[in-house]
């Protein structure tokens, strides 16, 4: 009886477990979806702020057109800032001081957009005509600041790519010389190897020199008698020899 009700609370904690971590998953499931949807709301929203923006500053003019156009400067220079050092950044560490700086130049380009952007609705233009001097130079500060940072991480980029492509380009010629030095002395021991091979064969005349002495040195050979011609070989064609006579 104990075994069993032991059994029946294991199989409740493997219940319980596959449970929580089936909850476990679906909650980081819809938190993943949740902000993939929110992610995707926010690029359309911007997108269509932007759009909205371009169109009031070629399609207005005066005050209403000189705010647009400067609201579209400065979100097209910081997003442009952004894409750049959150790029670079995964190929160049060091870039983690300019994202921490950017990120402190963003607070004052959020607080100056936002005022911008009440600003449109302000129905005392000739106040805001009165601003536009003030306003237009912060603008030009953070657009230069944001494109200041943005161009120098685009020149270390450009510089560290020029700078791996020459020590590149140096090691290939390195190489490549010592292929050709490799080629020319295989072909330099080759030839002195069949250099040194013909040096140590004898002329031919001294061969036949040496083949004609040792046959002088040799005994005269015997008789025809003690050393018989062999017979010749009988062909068909030919006629037996005739026996001779002793008569």
């Amino acid at each position: 009886m104990e075994a069993g009700a032991l059994i029946i609370i294991f199989a409740l904690l493997v219940l319980f477990a596959f449970l929580g971590l089936g909850a476990w998953a679906t909650v980081k499931a819809v938190g993943a979806a949740k902000r993939g949807v929110d992610r995707t709301i926010t690029q359309a929203r911007r997108t269509v702020e932007d759009t909205a923006l371009r169109a009031k500053s070629f399609g207005q003019v005066g005050v209403a057109g000189a705010l647009a156009q400067l609201r579209l400067d400065l979100r097209t220079s910081m997003r442009a800032t952004q894409q750049a050092l959150y790029q670079g950044v995964q190929a160049d560490a060091s870039l983690k001081e300019s994202i921490g700086l950017f990120e402190r130049l963003s607070a004052h380009g959020y607080e100056l957009d936002d005022e911008l952007k009440r600003l449109e609705q302000e129905p005392d233009r000739a106040r805001i005509g009165a601003m536009l001097p003030e306003l237009k130079e912060r603008t030009a500060k953070i657009t230069e600041a944001a494109d200041s940072l943005r161009w120098a991480a685009r020149d270390r980029a450009r510089r560290f790519a020029e700078d791996e492509l020459s020590a590149l380009s140096a090691q290939i010629e390195v190489e490549s010389g010592a292929l050709r030095d490799w080629s020319r002395e295989s072909v330099d021991d080759l030839a002195a190897a069949a250099a040194a091979w013909d040096a140590q064969q004898p002329p031919a005349g001294s061969a036949a020199r040496t083949a004609s002495a040792g046959s002088a040195g040799r005994a005269p050979e015997p008789p025809a008698a003690l050393n018989p011609t062999p017979p010749q070989t009988g062909y068909p064609w030919q006629k037996a020899p005739r026996p001779e006579t002793t008569t």
